[in-house]
């Protein structure tokens, strides 16, 4: 912790309870934590799977579960729940992602997000092409949009790993990629995953956007209200038959990225706040819960709702949500023959050859056309290296295949998805730990 941040630290009186919600509360704010978390939930998914309690784990995500209040009710799978209920906050937290790059990250200057968006659509397309390449005609033909994906989580815990063998530039690099990665495999499912569209609940939908959007201008700052018109709005999107995780990227993108209260002007209020309990009148003053909770509203002010947001809900996403996730989704027999099947194929070929190679080729492109430019002490072999760690598609992979696929064929997408992803971050590793080669980072030419 900073000097900076020591004079920002509260010192509260230390309870016996401390000393374990201390190391638990530092653990779950390291980002990378997150990634660990959710590859123990995937090692333990497939074990399970492939023990005689295979039946038995694999049944329990289609334990009904009925949601409702008298008569109306709505019952589904704990499966789907957690594919379509929880997913929608993962996705919330995508969009302030998305809306914090846009508005304040890489992706807000042309110039500097020219890369990282070029890098994207080649990891993208070149997977897409190449999934066709092996299938091409029946169901799963619609499972192109499955090897297009990265997992932001096991990126950012590889990254971790590898330490200061990754240079920062290349970290914000793959991060910004990852993101327009995000966008992209966002409007592969709001459109290519779309079947059947029902105007009435999406027009529902629309209305709680546009309701959000001017109580925003209005200036209302209530969470609660945001929160009640967020769930109308999932409730119309779901209804209407585009992706309910569809409406948790809008609201997401719909946030504020500006604080509301300014630093100097917080200042004042804890100025004033300071003489009050200097002067020894606090225990005589009236209703002082009322006031602490405009102290504590005013010092939240201080910061985006944006910011605010991210820092609430990753660690829910992140040992929550995510983990959930893989539970409940990564289950899957392994058996020789899995490993042959065409679909298998071709997810585990898009994420370890179409991904790099996409990546590497456009960046390659938008560089020698003067677009763009590599990043200070970032080569091509360790813009290879990132590229092959962004093939890594576990999360989001696997829900665009739940999407596209079903039975055997999705059991197939699952088999390639996690050897496909193992392989990628296992040589994306191994190339970003080698030492880099001096070389001009302006040199698109160089090895």
């Amino acid at each position: 912790m900073s000097a900076h941040d020591d004079r920002l630290r509260v010192d509260l009186p230390d309870e016996p309870i401390d000393r374990l919600a201390q190391p638990i509360g530092r653990f779950l704010h390291i980002e990378a934590a997150s990634g660990f978390v959710l590859l123990a939930c995937t090692v333990l998914a497939l074990a399970l799977s492939n023990t005689a309690a295979a039946e038995g784990f694999l049944g329990f995500w289609s334990t009904p579960v009925r949601i409702g209040f008298g008569d109306a009710s709505v019952e589904h799978s704990l499966q789907h729940w957690i594919n379509d209920g929880l997913m929608a906050v993962f996705f919330f937290v995508i969009g302030l992602e998305v809306k914090r790059e846009l508005a304040l990250g890489e992706l807000r200057d042309m110039r500097r997000a020219a890369l990282p968006i070029a890098a994207a659509l080649g990891g993208m397309a070149v997977p897409a092409a190449l999934y066709l390449a092996f299938v091409n005609e029946g169901p799963g033909a619609r499972g192109w949009g499955i090897p297009m994906a990265t997992d932001i989580a096991f990126v950012v815990g590889c990254m971790a790993v590898l330490g200061r063998r990754v240079p920062p530039s290349l970290r914000i690099l793959l991060l910004s990629l990852a993101v327009a990665d995000d966008i992209g495999a966002i409007l592969v499912i709001a459109i290519g995953y779309t079947e059947t569209i029902h105007l009435l609940p999406l027009g529902v939908g629309a209305a709680g956007i546009a309701a959000i959007s001017i109580l925003a201008r209005l200036g209302v700052r209530n969470f609660m209200t945001y929160v009640l018109l967020g769930v109308v709005v999932w409730v119309g999107f779901y209804a209407s038959g585009v992706h309910a995780t569809i409406a948790g990227v809008i609201l997401g993108i719909q946030t504020p990225a500006r604080a509301y209260l300014r630093g100097d002007r917080f200042a004042e209020v804890l100025e004033r706040a300071r003489a009050v309990f200097q002067s020894g009148d606090w225990s005589s003053i009236e209703r002082r819960a009322e006031k602490v909770r405009a102290l504590q509203h005013a010092a939240r002010e201080t910061i985006s709702p944006l910011e605010y947001l991210e820092s609430l809900l990753h660690p829910w996403v992140g040992f929550v949500i995510m983990p959930l996730f893989a539970l409940a989704n990564a289950g899957v027999t392994i058996t020789a023959s899995g490993f042959a099947d065409p679909i298998a194929t071709a997810v585990g070929v898009g994420l370890l050859v179409g991904k790099p190679v996409g990546i590497v080729l456009f960046s390659f492109l938008a560089v020698r056309l003067g677009l763009a430019a590599l990043p200070a002490g970032v080569g091509w072999r360790q813009m290879t290296g990132a590229g092959f760690l962004a093939g890594i598609g576990f999360t989001m992979a696997l829900f665009i295949a739940g999407l596209a696929l079903v039975g055997p064929a999705l059991d197939a997408a699952k088999v390639g998805i996690l050897a496909g992803s193992a392989l990628a971050a296992t040589i994306g590793m191994v190339m970003l730990a080698m030492p880099a080669r001096g070389a001009s980072p302006a040199d698109p030419s160089r090895a």
